[in-house]
């Protein structure tokens, strides 16, 4: 029985040693993307995935801090390529983990984007389809996830405005993506809690029009 004692003591300490040093590394690396240091973010992430191989967390954010710089460099198609790329592969290891995960739909849909939005003629044809199913199959899947709505409406606001059409009924979408960001809980403070500056800036976009 002491021994027994002593191994669930052992474990229950290495167990509790691991969770303190993901969540320390989880930290530094939101820290280091807050400071604008999207490689090192990146990158650490990308080693805390590499150690917690049964999370999906680590590997969504590797991609999510290239994925939303990559808008920042929708002018220079050979770097925006790389890091797309690279996101690309993040992407695919966080889907392996957590397989039909909304979240990661959003993500994989924004990647798709970027590309999309650095050169429409080359990519809309082909990958807007692809946008449209994730986002379809994400929003039957969680249909009260309000990083689903917003980033769903906003894309369809977009086609919207590319092809002439009135774009009120993706702003009632985003003012009811809205309500869904004030009772939204994530699971645990790591897991992905964005967008709701986003749905207020687009919601005021909306009433100016």
């Amino acid at each position: 029985m002491y021994k027994i004692a002593i191994t669930i003591a052992l474990f229950v300490t290495s167990m509790l040693q691991a969770q303190t040093t993901y969540e320390t590394g989880m930290n530094k690396a939101f820290a280091l993307w807050g400071e604008g240091k999207i490689v090192d973010a990146s990158n650490l992430f990308e080693r805390i995935a590499t150690a917690e191989k049964e999370n999906w967390l680590p590997s969504y954010y590797a991609a999510q801090v290239l994925v939303l710089d990559a808008f920042s460099k929708l002018q220079d198609k050979d770097a925006l390529d790389a890091q797309l790329k690279k996101a690309q592969t993040f992407v695919d290891e966080a889907t392996s983990r957590s397989k039909n995960n909304p979240e990661i739909m959003v993500l994989q849909a924004m990647l798709h984007t970027a590309y999309v939005a650095s050169d429409g003629a080359t990519y809309g044809m082909t990958l807007s389809g692809k946008i449209v199913s994730l986002y379809s199959r994400a929003i039957e899947l969680a249909p009260d996830n309000p990083r689903v709505v917003l980033s769903k409406a906003e894309w369809d606001m977009g086609s919207a405005r590319y092809f002439g059409q009135d774009t009120k009924p993706f702003c009632e979408q985003i003012e009811q993506s809205l309500k869904l960001f004030d009772t939204f809980k994530p699971e645990s403070a790591f897991h992905p809690n964005w967008g709701k500056e986003r749905a207020e800036q687009l919601t005021k976009d909306c009433k100016e029009e």
